[in-house]
């Protein structure tokens, strides 16, 4: 038989990483209540001239979506409403988000604001930034002193 001594701050310590990760996530709800009530999901990816984002927006409308652009910061604003009525129905579940949203992005110095175009097609939001076309370096070569 074997004997194992007791460390009562290792019980401690547990109990503490159990409420330090509670906290945590009720500060991680609460910020995200705090933007909207869901974050769609989003990609982000770049081609030579255009930086592409693609939203995931299901059933909901164009006129439901706001974009705005203000000191280098893409907004994405809208509200996925509930197509149909809750007295209407006795609900199980409902598992599909809705209500409001918002998603920030920071937009690079490169990028053309008069040159952005957005598309809402199968649910997918597209918004295609072109990027400016960058001066680039000049070498100037020094000629040797005659």
């Amino acid at each position: 038989m074997a004997i194992v001594r007791w460390d009562p701050f290792k019980d401690l310590l547990s109990v503490q990483e159990r409420i330090n990760k509670i906290f945590d996530e009720t500060v991680s709800n609460e910020a995200n209540m705090r933007q909207g009530d869901w974050n769609p999901p989003v990609d982000i990816y770049e081609t030579d001239s255009d930086i592409i984002l693609t939203l995931e927006l299901p059933g909901t409308k164009e006129e439901d979506v706001d974009i705005q652009v203000n000191e280098g910061l893409l907004v994405v604003k809208g509200e996925k409403k509930v197509p149909y009525s809750k007295n209407d129905n006795n609900f199980y579940r409902l598992e599909r988000p809705y209500g409001k949203f918002t998603r920030s992005f920071s937009l690079p110095n490169n990028a053309d604001l008069e040159g952005i175009k957005a598309k809402l097609k199968d649910g997918i939001l597209a918004i295609k930034i072109t990027k400016k076309n960058e001066s680039k370096p000049v070498t100037i070569k020094v000629d040797k002193e005659d």
